[in-house]
């Protein structure tokens, strides 16, 4: 893909459905008495491995439209044994939610994904599972894919997760609805709460208690409906093209902003975007606005802490932000990135220097020094991860000529027709 430089972007435009959102509606619907609607859904391949997997173990899922499901669910006990390995592509919320559920049914599974996934560290979330009495074999003693599972038997648990992660409570807390008791999980600091919003909105009680968020083994799910807003783990792609490149204005509509994945938005105003937010609304539990952003001088700031989990996807773009603000950027607090699709600390610095940024790659983040004139004419690779490559097609439109980005198709996995939607916003 070849990127061109922009001088300014313009307009409005609808951002594609919440991949995290999109992953649990089709998930929450399988395991609900009754048919779930779901509008606003992400094509995403990732998004597709989800329903690929529950296709696989006897859910009918129908694709009205493109973006529009009907998911017939088959209740709490209604999933059977699949006669083929689940395959969750490059997915690994797919993966890790998934192996929750898996590890609640009284048959054998096999779960594997493509060569990313089998790379990524599988153990945080398949310890408690095997604490709670799921059986999980596999590579490196069951911490590395293809996963053998077979579940049944579960005991619920208080656990203590190290990392504040929205995929391993989330997968507790699915593995806690076919336990024996309750089943609460405490985090260092709070991340993503898609999975308690929404197993709120199937009717199935979620308690917050002593720091633990917990729920009680056979609760029923019923079937709703879901309006999954637009991803602003996409949409922080077009506010920081909009932020960044001068006389831009640009209107975002439809966009989740759940506090909990909202640090963007925080701290793009902190640097000195102007971000306005108007129409706010909720559905299914989840806060949605349109977001209108213009043009701003820019400051670096330091970014730690409690505000990293809430922006940790957000991370490679935000570092290309912080190449064009003045002054002195740190991310700290952010070893997560070095587990993601690639090893985002590592590839964001590398594929940023190309530009001629100063990034320099910290054991836990980044340190970039701004404002820098990027230099167009890079051939830039996206390491096979989606974000990389459209934070790297944002730097591209800032630049002072064209780049070459190689691995387009990565992008894909949670926003297709990115590039043509910003070729019609310049």
């Amino acid at each position: 893909m070849v990127i061109q430089p922009a001088e300014r972007v313009r307009g409005a435009v609808t951002i594609p459905g919440d991949k995290s959102i999109s992953h649990r509606a089709v998930m929450f619907g399988a395991l609900a008495e009754g048919v779930t609607s779901v509008r606003g859904f992400l094509p995403g391949a990732d998004c597709l491995s989800t329903i690929d997997c529950f296709r696989k173990m006897g859910v009918q899922v129908e694709q009205v439209s493109a973006t529009e499901l009907r998911v017939n669910g088959v209740g709490l006990h209604g999933l059977r044994e699949p006669d083929d390995v689940l395959d969750v592509g490059n997915s690994g919320t797919t993966a890790r939610l998934i192996l929750g559920i898996l590890a609640g049914q009284p048959f054998h599974s096999t779960l594997t994904g493509d060569e990313s996934i089998r790379r990524r560290p599988m153990g945080r979330v398949t310890n408690p599972l095997q604490e709670m009495g799921a059986k999980i074999d596999g590579r490196a003693g069951g911490k590395l894919a293809p996963l053998s599972v077979r579940g049944g038997g579960l005991q619920g648990m208080k656990y203590v997760s190290p990392v504040g992660s929205a995929q391993v409570k989330s997968a507790i807390l699915l593995a806690g609805l076919f336990a024996d008791g309750t089943t609460g999980v405490k985090e260092p600091e709070q991340s993503r709460d898609h999975t308690e919003r929404m197993l709120r909105a199937f009717g199935v009680p979620v308690v917050e208690e002593d720091g633990y968020t917990a729920v009680r083994g056979g609760s029923s799910l019923v079937a709703t409906e879901i309006e999954v807003p637009g991803d602003l783990s996409s949409a922080a792609f077009l506010l920081v093209a909009a932020a960044i490149l001068p006389g831009s204005d640009l209107t975002l509509r439809g966009v989740g902003i759940n506090p909990t994945r909202a640090g963007i938005l925080e701290v793009l105003r902190e640097m000195g975007a102007n971000i306005e937010l108007s129409n706010e609304r909720l559905s299914g539990g989840e806060p949605i606005a349109d977001l209108r952003v213009q043009a701003g001088a820019l400051r670096g700031i330091t970014v730690c802490g409690t505000l990293i989990p809430r922006l940790i996807d957000e991370i490679p773009v935000l570092a290309v932000a912080a190449t064009q603000a003045e002054g002195v950027t740190e991310i700290r607090d952010a070893k997560e990135l070095k587990v993601k699709e690639s090893n985002r600390i590592a590839t964001t610095a590398a594929e940023l220097r190309k530009f001629g940024a100063q990034v320099e790659e910290l054991e836990d983040g980044l340190r970039i020094v701004g404002r820098t004139k990027l230099r167009g004419g890079a051939v830039v690779q996206t390491h096979h991860d989606h974000r990389i490559a459209m934070a790297m097609a944002v730097a591209a439109l800032a630049a002072d000529s064209p780049v070459t980005i190689c691995d387009w198709e990565s992008v894909d996995v949670s926003f297709p027709g990115f590039a043509e939607l910003v070729q019609n916003i310049r």
